[in-house]
């Protein structure tokens, strides 16, 4: 049975090295590839995310193994990505839900589990956009597209393709 707990950056923690592994196993696949290298740069990077403020990850968990996790960290006013062409300026006047990763494990996929991890981490925000990035030849990409994100820049990385910067309004609390 699946089951899922909303956790803040202390309470995080001692689920890193799961998600870590989870993050390796999922970004193995094309069109990422992704290898030890890149998971180390991860799970390096992963403290420093988790003191951001607001950062909170949302796990899926079926008994002792996380299937699927979500997290990100409020992106302040006047903020926006990395190497980005534009922000619109809706957007980038108001508090951002930065959403960082979003993943679930390969043969856990299609049972609901993405969507009600994304559906807990967006609840009670109080920013008024979420924004992620994308790898526009992702499998993702049009599950993000049929969830209502919509893109409204690119990020140019030094490696790898250009990132579709997408937006989610979340609700007027």
């Amino acid at each position: 049975m699946v089951t899922y707990r909303r956790l803040d950056g202390p309470s995080a923690v001692p689920l890193f090295p799961d998600l870590v592994e989870l993050y390796g196993v999922v970004y193995a696949e094309p069109p990422y590839e992704e290898g030890p290298d890149e998971v180390a740069g991860f799970a390096a990077k992963l403290p420093e995310e988790s003191a951001r403020p607001g950062f909170t990850l949302v796990a899926a968990e079926d008994g002792p193994d996380l299937i699927g996790a979500a997290y990100g960290w409020t992106m302040p006013a006047g903020v926006w990505w990395s190497r980005a062409d534009a922000a619109a300026p809706e957007v980038l006047a108001a508090a951002k839900l930065a959403v960082m990763e979003w993943i679930v494990h390969p043969d856990r996929r299609r049972q609901g589990i993405g969507a009600e991890l994304m559906r807990r981490l967006l609840a009670d925000r109080p920013e008024t956009w979420a924004t992620l990035a994308s790898d526009p030849r992702s499998l993702a990409r049009r599950l993000y597209e049929r969830a209502g994100w919509r893109k409204v820049d690119t990020s140019h990385l030094p490696r790898g393709p250009a990132m579709d910067l997408l937006v989610l309004p979340l609700p007027i609390h």
